[in-house]
Formats: structure tokens, C-alpha cells, sequence
């Protein structure tokens, strides 16, 4: 049906409300007053964050939850440079997003006008599709093929810019249908081809990790690991596709492996991979598999056909989406384990170990265990629990000790990117303000977006943040000891007072210094997010020479140190 004529911004957000969209982040700018005048009169909340980074971090959270495109509005030059750090996010991780950008008038362009930037080239390597609506007659088509690329195949970012002038135009349109997210699947012949590999294996690994999963993927590749007794580990920061307490989950294949588990995985004569790219932090820097043809037989599903074979020359790539793959497995009838059915328990058996308090906290010397900071958080938050973290050494003690309780209790950037824990985890309180969500930041990761919180506080997200706090960017200064030992140079960091600055934002603040006291301070900061749907930080302040649950910061400085006066001998 053609309606009668309406302005550009009003075709846009009737065409989101078609395609079911119910939230939206951004920072306001004049270049698209007239959507924000039609969100106005829509059902679709827009919720208003203080930096546009901040802003495409939360879109990009809520497409990982939802699978859903996260929705994003900012305006031209600054507003979409900021915006870039989420969209490469999105990109990395292959999360659905559209980032909608305000765009200097068609009258103007091409003359570096105020804010002016061609964004066709700004986002062109990371982004699945960038381009200009140059005409309100042709907003529902433009709209139409963003949610369509954006959630197809490979899921990722859109960007799209809207000229001042076009959306203050009128036109009389037809709207579009909803999208529809198209996934391929496997054959038959595949299926059948995987089949006759398993039953010949004698010690097969199955690895888990990419998008377009859902929650009955995840039930059916259980499943399949259970009929097959089969042993799965999740790749870098896809921990929770399968529930950590799960028998077959045998640990996360990422940076700081279990040695173990990496060994496992060396040495697997079969590695069944179902989603993840395969890349660099999967891989331990493209150790685990050789490169180009791996000495194990290796099985790869991805959603993008481009990606199938282009680092690793796979025995048998199927192109499909999780869902769809999952499926076929569940279906698939069972061969006989019985080579390898041990290996399940030993390899769970090796996870709990690596999972036991680290030897630099049993002697009882440290006034702070952060390890029994996570084993405190896990005995007081339900199973549903969402974790999200940013970039940073301090995200090694979720990732190592806590148990994630299956589909979308994690959101971390497989990117590294820095400034994603404070965001996604309002995001996350945003999109399911039934669910406990807890931050885990550190203290130079907090202040790179901290300044949501006024946000969550705006918007009654109750997120208890827990801020790591050891005067330093910790990774860096753990790299710059391994490389150039006792030269540290621009990695310390002056703090502000976090439980102080929470409480100036409205938000519940407490400091911890002790083990003990974390317990009591995480009660109140559950009864506080509970009882007033607000946020709540807690500070935990301990000696930044803890840098890994493995190492301190001496022991890297040391180490280093004689590996230098050994090589200057020789």
C-alpha cells in the first residue's frame, strides 16, 4: 500500500517499526532532527547515551543478545568517528547492527562541509555494507536490504548515511515486508560425509563459537555431543553456547588456554568446528591448527562461504548458519564412541583442576583473592546470570573461573576492544531488566566509557559493575615487563575515587580491600540493583602485580630479565 506522502524521517522510523524494532541507542545531533521527531510519536524507545561510543557499544550488546540488529543513531564527523569503535566490534564479532549517521545535505556535498565525511570510504573494510539514502522514495528499499544484509550469512554492521535534506523531504511510498535472515544449510551428502569421519576418528574435538546461534541450536548441539560422546570447548568469548557445568564442556579455546585443553586440541585427529572463523585469538596466533592445511582433520561450518578455506584448508567446509547445522547433527545418527568415550571425563577432569585457586593466592599473603571474588559472585548470582567484560588482563578471572550458564550469559569483544564493559552491560539490563547482569572492568577499561553509568542511572539499569582496580593498563605493563623489564613507561594510571564517582552519578558505591569484604558488598549491591533498579559499583582495590591468575608482574620483570643476560653472554 502507498501511503500518502510523509517526510523522510518518518518513511525511516515506520520502516523500523515494520521491521520490529523496539529500542534504539544513540546521541542526538541536528543532522536528523526529523527521526528524532518521529521517534517521538513511535513505540520505539531511544535511549540517549552521553558518547556515541558508548552508544554503538550498547547496539552492538543488544544484537549479541537479541540477534536482532542493534540499532544506532549519530550524527555526522565526530559523532561517527566515535561511533567507528562499535561497528568494528560488530564487524569482528559478526553481530547484527545498523548504524543510521546524519549526513550533511545533498546541496552541500562533495565540498568538505561542516562535519563533512564520505563514509563509503571511512567504513569500508568494517562494515558488510556502507551507502548514502540519497532519496525518501527509496528509504523502505535502503532500510529493507540493511536488515537483510546485516542479519544474513555471516551477521555484521550496516552503516547507513542520511543527508540533512532528504529526510525533511516528502515523498508517497509504499512500505516494504519485514526482513526475513537467510542462512544456508547443510547437505545431506555433507552430513553423511561428517558421519563417516567421526566413526573413523579415535580422538575428536568439537569447537564451538561464531553467531546466528540460538537457543535451540545450543540444545541441539548438546544433543549431538551427547549421543557422540563428544568433548566441546568454546572459542574466544563464546563461552556460554554451551553451560560450563555441562559434562562434556571441557573449557574455552582463547587466549590463556588451558595448556592442557591446547593440547588436546594439537593433538585431536578430528576437530569439528562449528561457526567460529578460526582466527587469530582462536587459534593461539595459528598455533593450535597449522596453516594453511592443519595436521588434524578439521570439519569447518561458517555462515560466509568467503571465509570457508580462506586461512585454513578444511577436509570438508559446509557453508550454514549454527541453527541450521545443529539441526542436521541433532538428527544425525550416533556412531559408536567408544574410542574415545574416556577422554570426555579426563578432559573435565583437567578443566576443574585448571580451574582451582592459583598458587599465588594459597599462601594467604594477598589481602585480596580474586579468585574467590568470582567464586563469591557465583555462589550469590542465579545461573542466568549475564557477565560482560572489555579488553584487559583483569577479564582473565571471568573467563578462567567462572562457570557461564549457557546461551547469552557472556557479551565480551572478541575484537579486544576496550570501553565494551560498561556499555554492554547497561545494554544488557536495558534489553532484560529481569536478569541479574554484573560488569567485570578494569580500571583504565572503566574510564574509557564510565560515563554511561549516568545513562543506566537515567534509564534504571540496575548493573552491578565491579572495577578492578590496580593502577595500571595491566596488559600493556605485563607485555612491556616480558619485553623491556623495568622500563615502564606510560602504563600507570591516577585513579578517581570509583565509589565516590558512583555515587556523584546516583549509582550505589563501596570499596573493597580484603576478601571478606567483597561477599557483604556484593549483598548490598544485589539487594541495591533489586530494591531501587539502579546501578551499583564496587571497587576492588589490590596489588597490580597480580597481573594473571599464573603470573606477577615480578616473575615476568625477572624472567625476562635473565633471558636478556643469557642472550648478551652468548
Amino acid at each position: 500500500m502507498t501511503h500518502p506522502s510523509r517526510s523522510g524521517g518518518q518513511i525511516l522510523v515506520d520502516a523500523l517499526n515494520i521491521h520490529g524494532v523496539d529500542t534504539a541507542f544513540g546521541v542526538p545531533g541536528e543532522s536528523y532532527l526529523d527521526v528524532l521527531d518521529a521517534l517521538h510519536d513511535s513505540d520505539i524507545r531511544f535511549i540517549i547515551n552521553r558518547q556515541e561510543g558508548g552508544a554503538a557499544f550498547m547496539a552492538e550488546a543488544y544484537g549479541k543478545l537479541t540477534g536482532k540488529p542493534g540499532i544506532c543513531f549519530v550524527t555526522r564527523g565526530p559523532g561517527a568517528t566515535n561511533a567507528s569503535i562499535g561497528v568494528h566490534t560488530a564487524y569482528q564479532d559478526s553481530t547484527p547492527m545498523i548504524l543510521f549517521i546524519g549526513q550533511v545535505g545533498n546541496d552541500f556535498i562533495d565540498r568538505e562541509a561542516f562535519q563533512e565525511i564520505d563514509y563509503r570510504r571511512m567504513y569500508g573494510q568494517m562494515a558488510k555494507w556502507v551507502t548514502q539514502i540519497d532519496r525518501a522514495d527509496r528509504i523502505p528499499e535502503y532500510i529493507a536490504r540493511a536488515f537483510q544484509v546485516a542479519t544474513s550469512g555471516r551477521p555484521g554492521p550496516v552503516v547507513l548515511a542520511l543527508p540533512e535534506d532528504m529526510l525533511i523531504d516528502t515523498a508517497a511510498v509504499a512500505d516494504t515486508r519485514r526482513y526475513q535472515p537467510v542462512q544456508a544449510s547443510p547437505s545431506a551428502a555433507q552430513i553423511a560425509t561428517l558421519r563417516e569421519m567421526l566413526a573413523a576418528a579415535t580422538r575428536p574435538v568439537v569447537l564451538l563459537g561464531g553467531a546466528s546461534w540460538n537457543a535451540q541450536a545450543c540444545a541441539d548441539l548438546q544433543r549431538f555431543a551427547e549421543a557422540n560422546a563428544l568433548p566441546v570447548g568454546c572459542t574466544f568469548r563464546f563461552q556460554d553456547l554451551l553451560d560450563n557445568a555441562h559434562p562434556h564442556y571441557i573449557g574455552d579455546v582463547g587466549i590463556g588456554i588451558n595448556p592442557k585443553l591446547a593440547a588436546r586440541v594439537k593433538n585431536a585427529d578430528l576437530v569439528i568446528a562449528i561457526g567460529p572463523r578460526l582466527g587469530e585469538m582462536t587459534t593461539g596466533g595459528y598455533t593450535l591448527l597449522a596453516s594453511p592445511v592443519p595436521s588434524q582433520r578439521l570439519v569447518h561450518f561458517h555462515a560466509d562461504a568467503e571465509e570457508l578455506g580462506s586461512v585454513y584448508q578444511a577436509e570438508l567446509m559446509i557453508n550454514s548458519g549454527a541453527a541450521q547445522a545443529c539441526a542436521m547433527l541433532a538428527a544425525m545418527e550416533p556412531v559408536d564412541p567408544s574410542a574415545w568415550r574416556g577422554t570426555v571425563a579426563e578432559a573435565k577432569a583437567e578443566l576443574a583442576a585448571y580451574q582451582e585457586q592459583p598458587p599465588i593466592f594459597k599462601d594467604g599473603a594477598a589481602p585480596l583473592d580474586l579468585w574467590q571474588v568470582v567464586q563469591e559472585l557465583m555462589a550469590q548470582v542465579p545461573r542466568d546470570t549475564i557477565i560482560t567484560n572489555g579488553a584487559g588482563n583483569y577479564a582473565s578471572w571471568a573467563h578462567r573461573f567462572y562457570r557461564y550458564g549457557g546461551m547469552r550469559t557472556q557479551l565480551a569483544p572478541t575484537n579486544g576492544a576496550m570501553g565494551y564493559s560498561v556499555p554492554s552491560g547497561i545494554a544488557a539490563k536495558i534489553v532484560d531488566p529481569s536478569r541479574t547482569v554484573v560488569t567485570f572492568a578494569g580500571d583504565g577499561e572503566f574510564m574509557m566509557n564510565g560515563q554511561e553509568l549516568a545513562t543506566a542511572v537515567q534509564y534504571k539499569a540496575g548493573v552491578i559493575i565491579i572495577v578492578f582496580n590496580n593502577g595500571m593498563f595491566g596488559t600493556i605493563r605485563m607485555h612491556q615487563e616480558r619485553d623491556y623489564p623495568g622500563r615502564v613507561s606510560g602504563t600507570g594510571l591516577h585513579n578517581p575515587d570509583f565509589a565516590e564517582l558512583a555515587k556523584a552519578y546516583g549509582a550505589h558505591g563501596e570499596v573493597v580491600n580484603a576478601t571478606a569484604e567483597f561477599g557483604p558488598a556484593l549483598a548490598r549491591a544485589l539487594a541495591h540493583t533489586r530494591d531501587n533498579a539502579l546501578p551499583a559499583v564496587i571497587e576492588l582495590r589490590y596489588d597490580g602485580n597480580l597481573i594473571t591468575p599464573n603470573a606477577t608482574l615480578e616473575t615476568i620483570r625477572k624472567t625476562a630479565e635473565a633471558t636478556k643476560a643469557a642472550k648478551a653472554i652468548k
